[in-house]
């Protein structure tokens, strides 16, 4: 699985982990997620790249919500999650946004 969530007792926040395999970032250099919870900023959210090729990133995000996002690969290249919980369409035709609800 390709998001992990973990919940806040003390407030009403969902710790959520992205993970973005090294099968799908062809040897990126820079992945970057993009979403709803950074205004669509393609520079704001820098992923982690792990010892095994993977990239990560853990986010506090607001409960009760669903969240729009993508990954940007070396600022070129846009990629869906491949195992997200869902997908929705966007703004630019015949392209959808991976979605977590938190």
């Amino acid at each position: 699985m390709s998001v992990k969530k973990r919940y806040l007792k003390s407030k009403p926040v969902g710790k959520v982990t992205f993970k973005l395999s090294r099968e799908a970032t062809r040897s990126a250099k820079v992945v970057h997620i993009v979403g709803e919870f950074n205004g669509w900023d393609p520079e704001a959210t820098p992923m982690t790249r792990l010892k095994n090729g993977d990239y990560s990133v853990t986010l506090d995000l607001e409960t009760g919500r669903e969240y729009h996002y993508r990954f940007l690969i070396d600022g070129q290249a846009w990629e869906n999650d491949w195992e997200a919980e869902r997908y929705a369409p966007s703004p630019y035709g015949g392209v959808e946004n991976s979605v977590v609800e938190v």
